[in-house]
């Protein structure tokens, strides 16, 4: 085996092992930020060692002793170290190093538990909380947070950098919450992955219409989310919804990169392995009676598309029902907005112009640029083509993305 391929060798099993390594570390030293450090200080050493030396058999338990050993050796430098540290100094010193055959020798599931949650803490900012589990639990490098989120280098580094600081400060503990503060922790660990999912599933800003990657970072953490916590019925709720959206990607896009909508995408490019794993995941939630969850409403939502052989076998009926019953439960401009589409597709686009001129004086929803799409669709649909014009046209001006200010444009032109 060539340096290059021991190289690329190491960077694949580093996106699979660094989370539990760190998880570990973490749970060790109490601060997610010198977990990082160490389980960092350990990749080198396989980088410098394994050229020569050839890949382990068991590469994660190489790389957690390793770590233990930097554990060690840091907590031997801290002379500021508390008797309880002291204690772990001598504890993780009489371990050896772990037989390759072995899997690692700690808690893996409780670790990766108490990591996600860590770094998902709503003491941080929304898009502090995305970079710091896009870092630690994904894997991915500084950089490749800020291509995929068209942000400087520099501002991901410090909203990293700041994340960990806040929550060493604010002495968050390592820990999976109980009781009432779980269910209000574990709503923060959704938002994050599902925020991760959607700005791959629709880009916000730049050339590409969708980022794969992201989203398959967000079901890799969703699906472990599920396994880790198994009764949780929204939890299997968000997968469910992210399966089945993430079924539809490659017939989301035209072969020159533009967007296809999904009353005109061909279904046969939908990944149904994908919608059946959502279906299973939506029968999960069902079965724990959460179906009537907002994750596992959207999840039944998508699921009304999944099953539609073509778009007019679609249930629009049911999914206005549907969005009727999450309206009630998770009031929001933008489920509102959804709520109209429905309405449109199942009662005509009178009916969904009402609801939709009603957000019209939506603070929040002021700049955002699918409230004038939907609204022009809708008018274009009564032949009130000179309005829809404009409104598509102010679509086109708030829209960060490329693709989808060109569709936009095309669709105001086509009013004339």
């Amino acid at each position: 085996m060539t340096s290059g391929d021991v190289h690329r060798t190491i960077d694949a099993i580093w996106r699979i092992e660094s989370a539990k390594l760190i998880a570990a570390l973490a749970r060790i030293v109490r601060d997610v930020g010198v977990a990082e450090d160490l389980a960092h200080d350990a990749l080198v050493a396989a980088l410098e060692q394994w050229p020569e030396s050839g890949v382990p058999d068991n590469p994660g338990a190489w790389l957690m002793a390793a770590a233990k050993f930097k554990a060690i050796d840091l907590l031997r430098r801290n002379e500021r170290l508390e008797r309880k540290h002291e204690e772990l100094g001598r504890e993780l010193e009489t371990q050896t190093m772990p037989d390759p055959g072995d899997s690692l020798d700690d808690p893996v599931g409780d670790d990766l538990l108490r990591l996600i949650f860590t770094a998902c803490h709503p003491v941080l900012s929304t898009e502090a909380r995305v970079a710091l589990t896009l870092r630690l639990l994904g894997g991915l490098t500084t950089d490749e947070i800020a291509r995929a989120f068209l942000a400087p280098e520099a501002t991901v580094a410090q909203r990293i950098v700041r994340a960990k600081r806040t929550l060493f400060e604010a002495r968050v503990p390592f820990e999976v919450p109980r009781g009432e503060e779980l269910g209000k922790r574990l709503s923060s660990v959704l938002e994050v992955i599902y925020l991760i999912f959607n700005e791959g599933y629709s880009a916000t800003a730049g050339q590409d219409l969708v980022r794969p990657a992201l989203c398959e970072d967000a079901l890799r953490l969703g699906r472990i989310v599920a396994e880790l916590m198994p009764r949780e019925p929204e939890v299997h709720g968000l997968v469910a919804l992210m399966e089945i959206q993430a079924s539809r990607l490659r017939a989301r896009v035209g072969p020159n990169g533009e967007p296809v909508l999904l009353l005109d995408q061909n279904r046969a490019q939908w990944d149904h392995l994908l919608i059946q794993r959502g279906l299973n995941a939506l029968k999960r939630a069902e079965a724990l009676g959460g179906a009537l969850g907002p994750y596992a409403l959207q999840g039944a939502i998508a699921a009304c598309h999944g099953r539609a052989r073509t778009a007019e076998a679609t249930d629009w009926t049911r999914i206005a029902a549907l969005y009727d019953a999450l309206a009630e439960l998770s009031p929001s401009p933008v489920v509102e907005l959804n709520r109209a589409v429905a309405v449109s597709m199942a009662f005509g686009p009178a009916a969904a112009l009402e609801i939709v001129d009603e957000l019209n004086a939506e603070p929040s929803l002021k700049n955002y640029h699918l409230l004038p799409t939907v609204r022009g669709d809708l008018l274009f649909k009564l032949g009130r083509k000179e309005e829809a014009r404009a409104e598509f046209e102010r679509a086109a001006s708030l829209t960060r993305n490329e693709r989808e200010k060109a569709v936009l444009l095309g669709r105001a032109a086509a009013c004339n």
